[in-house]
């Protein structure tokens, strides 16, 4: 069964960083843990350390929009 369509809207962003990361990244990509590919596995583990620095009230929490 196909999983349905991320409805959450997205912006792009672009990152800059050294060849020895984005190598790791890759590495990384290639269990299909965190990602398909190094964007990918850049974003779930950006989401990772934000939740972390959220749990610690080292960032501010979620905010949604306005209905």
């Amino acid at each position: 069964m196909a999983r349905p369509k991320n409805t959450t809207e997205t912006v792009q962003i672009t990152l800059s960083t050294t060849k020895q990361v984005k190598e790791l990244l890759e590495d990384l990509s290639k269990s299909g843990f965190y990602g398909k590919n190094a964007a990918d596995t850049a974003h779930a583990l950006l989401k990772e350390k934000i939740r972390d620095l959220q749990k610690d009230g080292q960032a501010p929490g979620p905010s949604y929009p306005k209905k």
